[in-house]
């Protein structure tokens, strides 16, 4: 990992590296199509019930859990006796050896309950405070249940994998005399089928132009598609946390944008290093929830009047309490971007967008400024729909960008699965997600989520190259491999607040590597 004030001083404090004139610069044109995958229609009804998100999930990934557990479990000999297929829960009999699929629902004390809430009266649920699910103790439960019952898990084996709310397995064991079923071995869907690269969209050969239409004037954006040994890069930032009073870390973010228009370094490595950067992706938590309102004047000295100003109100929209000021410095700050640089933005938690996963994406008129960017207004079918240099996307979000399959997330989804695990390993949990076919399995039980009937847009269908999370509490990256030959980078893109580093993927190979923003 190279830091940028290392490549400061080798770049800035020197003399210009050539006598001649420099020559503009050209960024390399991105290749970039996106999915509505996770896109919400207008008429929003939440009148339905959750259960059937389960139960489509459970149509949806049975099958292929099925599949691997039979070719695994088939003709399966264990103390004289063969392992069979029972095809409901309520089937198991104690003492047979059999095998079964079906969702895991984890019974823990510590877990938010929406009955509880009920009980007492509430009309929504509040949002859970604890950090962890997972109780030490041993007083949390496994479950596994279908559409016809529930039976409770036991056995060593359990914890040899990560299990949570709503991942759909196939266990092989027996029945003991509690009428718990005595797991052997476990068993899931894998990968799913993984597209072949250029799949929705054909790479670009010759020197596309595009025009934007700017507040005052008409941006020419020109693109090349590099023809030397260098690569494009993807570049991946999230958590920039935007606030109403001046950060700790707002020179950071300066070089953070002075890097990405490629003015940090000398011209040779701006045309041979960032020049070659041709898309951003801002995965979430882009305005911070640590604001406060601005004060026009000098607070008063009487302390009565000083509880008068302190005091919110109880019902209705309190004016005094909102600061504009966060997010007039993120439309700043992509507006500098987007003359020379496309830039995807994904909500996360603290952002201004609904709360339930799927989370829409951030209304343009936020950005004042940066809106022009955006696609036309006109553009509203799926179908017809063509990005504008700011794409405000769901979270989740899928798309095709140069060719590979992406799939990112704000955060949440790995954030709320990792309170039920005993385990830091991140990266492990993502595999799990990716080998379950479940981008967000927690939802709806502790994820808010939209209560789907139609469909489950969190179930895989497609396996993708690149899965990104973003807002994570530090940086790492592993590539995990199918049984078909799919191959999957991980990414942990960790929280620029925090630990002031950007990711760049290689569009080629798909290699992650990291520049620390530090003074």
């Amino acid at each position: 990992m190279v830091t940028l004030d290392e490549v400061l001083n080798k770049g800035l404090l020197r003399k210009p590296s050539t006598d001649e004139d420099p020559q503009p610069i050209e960024r390399v044109d991105s290749n970039y199509h996106p999915l509505q995958t996770f896109t919400l229609g207008k008429d929003l009804q939440y009148q339905q019930q959750f259960a059937d998100i389960y139960f489509l999930r459970l149509t949806k990934i049975k099958p292929a859990v099925e599949e691997v557990a039979e070719a695994a479990w088939e003709g399966t000999v264990i103390g004289g006796e063969t392992a069979k297929k029972v095809e409901r829960v309520l089937d198991v009999r104690q003492g047979e050896l059999c095998w079964v699929a079906g969702t895991v629902y984890m019974d823990m004390p510590l877990k938010p309950n929406i009955l509880e809430d009920v009980s007492k009266d509430r009309w929504i649920s509040a949002p859970t405070s604890v950090h962890r699910y997972y109780s030490e103790d041993g007083g949390d439960s496994i479950m596994l249940e279908d559409d016809s019952g529930r039976i409770r898990l036991v056995g060593d084996t359990l914890k040899s994998y990560f299990l949570v709310t709503g991942c759909i397995i196939a266990v092989m064991g027996t029945e003991n005399i509690n009428g718990e079923f005595d797991v052997i071995d476990v068993k899931f869907a894998d990968l799913a089928p993984q597209p072949e690269r250029w799949a929705l969209s054909k790479p670009s050969s010759v020197k596309s132009k595009s025009k934007s239409k700017s507040k005052d004037e008409d941006v020419e954006m020109t693109g090349t598609v590099s023809s030397g040994k260098k690569s494009k890069k993807i570049a991946i930032v999230s958590g920039l946390e935007f606030s109403g009073s001046d950060t700790s870390y707002a020179t950071e973010l300066n070089l953070l944008l002075e890097f990405l228009l490629g003015e940090a370094l000398d011209p040779t490595a701006q045309c041979d290093e960032l020049s070659h950067i041709s898309r951003l992706i801002i995965a979430g938590n882009s305005i911070s929830t640590t604001t406060t309102a601005p004060s026009e004047t000098e607070p008063p000295s009487d302390t009565t009047t000083k509880k008068e100003k302190s005091h919110t109100k109880k019902y209705g929209y309190d004016a005094s309490s909102y600061n504009p000021r966060p997010s007039q410095l993120l439309d700043a700050f992509l507006s500098e971007l987007l003359p020379t640089l496309p830039v995807t933005l994904l909500p996360g938690a603290t952002d201004p967008a609904n709360a339930s996963y799927p989370q829409q994406p951030i209304h343009a008129a936020m950005f004042p400024k940066s809106r022009t960017y955006t696609s036309l207004p006109s553009q509203t079918q799926k179908e017809k729909a063509e990005p504008g240099w700011l794409d405000p996307v769901t979270n989740p979000w899928e798309a095709e960008v140069e060719g590979w399959r992406v799939l990112g997330t704000g955060g949440q989804n790995l954030d709320d699965m990792s309170k039920y695990v005993d385990s830091d390993d991140r990266l492990g949990m993502m595999e799990a997600m990716c080998r379950w076919r479940c981008s967000a399995p927690t939802a709806p039980d502790t994820l808010w989520a939209y209560p789907f009937q139609d469909d489950e847009p969190f179930v895989m269908k497609e396996c993708p190259h690149l899965y990104f999370v973003g807002c994570q509490p530090e940086f790492g990256t592993q590539v995990i491999q199918g049984s078909d030959g799919q191959a999957v980078r991980l990414v942990l893109v960790p929280s620029f607040s925090a630990t002031k580093e950007i990711v760049l993927v290689d569009s080629e190979t798909l290699e992650v590597s990291r520049v620390k923003i530090s003074l």
